[in-house]
């Protein structure tokens, strides 16, 4: 996944995945369905990315989570300009 930050926002191929007003009302953890929402990709999309091995997967139980902050952290260190 190739993400470029420009002013606040995150995008994929030049179309917006993330709004700072997104950013700000979205949860602190989040499940697949959610992660799905935000980053506007499909559920099994969003299982891929908690199985990847660099993705910073949450495991309570047999849930996969992800904090927002890890996922901010994940998508910044996977960009391809710097915002």
């Amino acid at each position: 996944m190739a993400v470029t930050i420009f002013r606040g926002c995150f995008f994929d191929a030049g179309k917006e995945i993330m709004s700072r007003e997104l950013l700000e009302t979205m949860p602190d953890v989040m499940d697949a369905k959610q992660l799905a929402e935000v980053l506007r990709i499909s559920k099994a999309g969003a299982y891929n990315l908690l199985n990847s091995p660099d993705f910073p997967t949450l495991r309570i139980g047999g849930r996969k989570l992800v904090m927002k902050q890890d996922l901010l952290d994940w998508l910044r260190s996977h960009t391809n300009g710097k915002g």
